[in-house]
């Protein structure tokens, strides 16, 4: 008899999510030739028709005997509030993305608390997968805090993305920006994503900025807002928010470079998108983001605006001498993070947890 897998995926609710798009991606990838069940909300059947889904229920929080047929339960988030109780005949693997909150400007009540919520998935886990090297390293120095029972192993599954086709997007709502050479974030509004520093910079560069958001931090965006009246850039500034998918890779294909100065990361998903396009890539030399870039991407060292447009002139120079194999050694990186790779990385865990 095939053992059976359930897949927690249930971050799916957050839509418009960087990760309810890895998620997504990971769902549609996982190979047909093992028993897997997708755990979603009700709102994602329609995206996985042709699949075997269990309905995500509140109930299922204290009920677990609905899950008691699965050998194998995947967690796919470190703060899922699902699938905190195993039976002895199951293993489980949690997916931790980050340790962020451990780094923020956070109060020690709100760290305990969040160190109980991942304790309740992390403290009987047989795998714990980290989704780069970077929060590998960050939860070995800092294992201490949680309650882990037995040696669980601790391994890196990159995440991983779909590419687009290549097909020509019109966005019509962008005319805009046609005649205008562009740079590009996106992420949301959150101090850690760092984009009033972008704001600083534009008075050294020529282009405009393109900040796309999901999600926004009202106080962080009224010093955003504030920053922009002061130093008199608001027909410089695009700030958009909630836009579809075509939307964004109208952005891609046609802004100049992506410039993503995050300083907490566990993984990053624009960057690869961006360079999936052939475009430069401009990083904070922090947290993961040189394992996403590599020695491609262009780097900040730190965030003064001189520094930064300092940082950008010499990395669009040195692209523009060469842009069309620079392009191509750029999709050439950006494939290493496919889901594909992520989903056979998930099912190499699935079967030797099996055996």
């Amino acid at each position: 008899m095939k053992s059976k897998i359930l897949v927690d995926l249930e971050r799916l609710k957050y839509l418009n999510s960087g990760i309810a798009n890895v998620f997504r991606n990971l769902g549609k990838t996982l190979g047909k030739s093992l028993d897997i069940t997708l755990y979603i909300p009700k709102n994602e059947t329609i995206n996985f028709k042709n699949y075997k889904i269990l309905i995500q229920k509140s109930l299922h929080k204290y009920f677990p005997f609905v899950y008691v047929k699965y050998n194998i339960i995947h967690v796919s988030h470190q703060l899922s509030s699902y699938f905190h109780f195993k039976f002895s005949h199951q293993k489980k693997i949690l997916t931790l993305h980050d340790l962020n909150f451990l780094h923020e400007n956070l109060s020690e009540f709100k760290k305990a608390k969040t160190i109980v919520r991942i304790n309740n998935n992390i403290k009987n886990a047989d795998a714990i997968v980290c989704i780069s090297n970077f929060v590998k390293d960050d939860f070995l120095k800092n294992k201490s805090l949680f309650k882990i029972k037995g040696d669980p192993k601790v391994l890196v599954v990159y995440n991983g993305i779909s590419f687009p086709d290549y097909k020509e997007v019109m966005a019509d709502k962008f005319q805009f920006l046609k005649n205008k050479d562009f740079i590009l974030n996106i992420g949301v509004m959150f101090p850690k994503k760092n984009q009033l520093c972008l704001i600083q910079m534009l008075k050294y560069i020529k282009e405009d900025l393109v900040l796309v958001s999901s999600d926004i931090n009202l106080a962080y965006e009224k010093k955003i807002l504030n920053s922009i009246q002061e130093h008199n850039l608001e027909n410089r500034v695009h700030i958009l928010k909630y836009i579809s998918e075509e939307e964004k890779i109208w952005l891609l294909k046609n802004c100049r470079a992506l410039v993503h100065p995050s300083i907490a990361e566990g993984f990053g998903v624009p960057p690869i998108e961006s360079m999936f396009f052939g475009k430069p890539v401009f990083l904070s030399n922090l947290t993961s983001l040189p394992e996403i870039g590599g020695d491609l991407a262009f780097y900040f060292q730190n965030f003064s605006p001189e520094h930064m447009a300092d940082v950008y002139e010499k990395g669009m120079k040195n692209y523009d001498a060469a842009p069309e194999d620079y392009a191509y050694k750029l999709r050439q990186r950006a494939n290493i993070f496919s889901a594909a790779n992520m989903a056979e990385g998930y099912e190499k865990i699935y079967q030797s947890l099996l055996k």
